[in-house]
């Protein structure tokens, strides 16, 4: 298979801090000002700043002074404080011990689909809600090929095998198989093949989806 050329480097290093903060006093400036749709050019206007300082500021590659953020912050009508928001903000990590993930009934899961969370960060900064899940499947599990919800799916194979069906396509899942997917087709394991079956589930979607 060909590889890919991704848009992340998984392994970049960080931005300075003085960068960090930067990018998130531009993101905010950005969002109040779409938020308000106001026009680059209009804003440039009200402040007295050039659109290119605006384009700098709100691409996070520059350091906008006191003076300049307070000017922008009367113009948006907002806080001087609401710029430095995205910077403050925790970012969170969650460390699951083997054995000691949270054993639920997802909506929707059957008889005998044992599912546990192995870890779950809420609303953040990224926009977006992660839920990993180890999914058991013992020899009474029932075959359910129909589930069906938002955002984007990973499954990969552990132990056992399932046929498992995505939309109007069954895939043979074995160990060290992969099944990457829109979760908004019905799928599920259509046929319980070898049992008992345990696969990582990953599912991501918009946390206002």
């Amino acid at each position: 298979m060909t590889p890919l050329s991704l848009v992340q480097d998984p392994h970049s290093l960080g931005t300075s801090r003085e960068k960090v903060l930067e990018v998130a006093i531009g993101r905010e400036v950005r969002a109040f000002r779409k938020k308000q749709e106001i026009t680059v050019a209009e804003l440039s206007a009200t402040t007295g700043l050039s659109i290119g300082m605006l384009s700098k500021i709100e691409n996070g590659n520059t350091s906008p002074s006191l003076t300049t953020l307070q000017t922008l912050a009367n113009a948006l009508s907002v806080p001087l404080t609401s710029f430095f928001r995205g910077f403050e903000e925790a970012r969170m990590a969650v460390h699951t011990k083997g054995g000691e993930g949270v054993e639920l009934e997802r909506e929707g899961t059957r008889a005998n689909h044992q599912y546990n969370l192995l870890g779950h960060i809420g609303a953040n900064a990224s926009g977006v809600i992660v839920e990993p899940y180890m999914i058991t499947l013992s020899d009474k599990a029932d075959v359910f090929p129909t589930f069906q919800h938002a955002g984007i799916e990973t499954i990969y194979m552990l132990e056992g095998e399932v046929d498992y069906r995505h939309g109007d396509e069954v895939y043979p899942l074995k160990p060290g198989d992969t099944l990457f997917f829109d979760a908004d087709a019905p799928h599920g394991p259509e046929v319980l093949v070898k049992l008992p079956a345990r696969y990582l589930a990953v599912i991501s979607y918009p946390q206002n989806g």
